[in-house]
């Protein structure tokens, strides 16, 4: 079964997907937060024939829900009710983080200073964790 992985953020929302198997997350898209958000996840989940999703959960370091949570289980319901497909919830503690390591480790030469857009690669360890967490 393929999996759909998500980071949400306020303005942009990583996206990944999994092998066909089920066992790794792989980048696939940064998609901005607008009020067009919900409807292209579902196409994508009908075009990729996704059966699950997951969602990065946004807590602090004392396991406490971020500002974001709300909205993020808002999407989350929201793809469930429409898409008829179960919806999990996945810590995202320090994902955006190990993406922007390996990012620079791949860029040795990176001249500029600017952040680069890891979201999609924070979705795909998110869900990778996900995976193999509950992997039997």
């Amino acid at each position: 079964m393929r999996y759909l992985g998500i980071d949400y953020g306020t303005k942009k929302v990583g996206v990944a997907l999994s092998d066909e198997a089920g066992t790794m997350g792989f980048p696939y898209a940064i998609l901005p937060n607008t009020e067009t958000l919900l409807e292209t996840l579902l196409a994508l989940v009908a075009s990729e024939s996704v059966g699950a999703v997951v969602i990065g959960e946004s807590r602090d370091l004392m396991g406490n829900d971020n500002a974001i949570v709300p909205a993020a289980h808002t999407l989350g319901d929201q793809i469930a009710l429409r898409a008829q497909i179960p919806v999990a919830y996945e810590s995202e503690l320090y994902t955006t983080a190990e993406a922007r390591r390996q990012h620079t480790k791949e860029e040795k030469s990176r001249k500029t200073k600017e952040e680069p857009d890891v979201d999609d690669s924070a979705a795909a360890l998110i869900l990778t964790s996900y995976l193999t967490r509950t992997r039997i």
